[in-house]
């Protein structure tokens, strides 16, 4: 019995990604957790820059989840709180603030990636970097 997938994110996509994240990190001197996770918002590959604080761990795992979970940027839950939408505060997983975002493969969304431990638009910068390379 064959079954039909649509694009997935391998492994060698999660690095690559990662990568790509941490080649930004590095070129402003900032310390970062990058999470990427698959299409069912779960841990694929995970990375922390020696002087990272740990909390910074959970926080890019949850960025990465919530872009897959709600398949947008996690800036638009940021924007939204910003702008008076606070029902955005109540929903179960979302994170606002900038640093997750979807990563998007023949139009589908087949993962995400998480970044934190500098400012939120710090976070989102490096993210941008991460998903340019797929």
């Amino acid at each position: 019995m064959s079954m039909e997938h649509g694009p997935v994110l391998t492994l060698d996509d999660a690095k690559r990604v990662a990568a790509a994240a941490q080649e930004e990190a590095l070129r402003n001197h900032w310390n970062v957790v990058i999470a990427v996770v698959d299409a069912g918002g779960h841990l694929l590959y995970l990375q922390r820059e020696h002087h990272t604080q740990f909390g910074s761990v959970d926080t890019a795992i949850s960025k990465a989840h919530a872009a897959v979970a709600f398949q947008r940027p996690t800036k638009a839950s940021e924007d939204a709180v910003l702008s008076g939408r606070l029902i955005h505060l109540a929903l179960p997983g979302v994170i606002p603030a900038e640093g997750g975002v979807p990563l998007i493969r023949n139009g589908i969304v087949v993962g995400g990636l998480g970044v934190s431990g500098v400012r939120s638009v710090q976070d989102g910068q490096i993210a941008a970097a991460g998903t340019a390379v797929l």
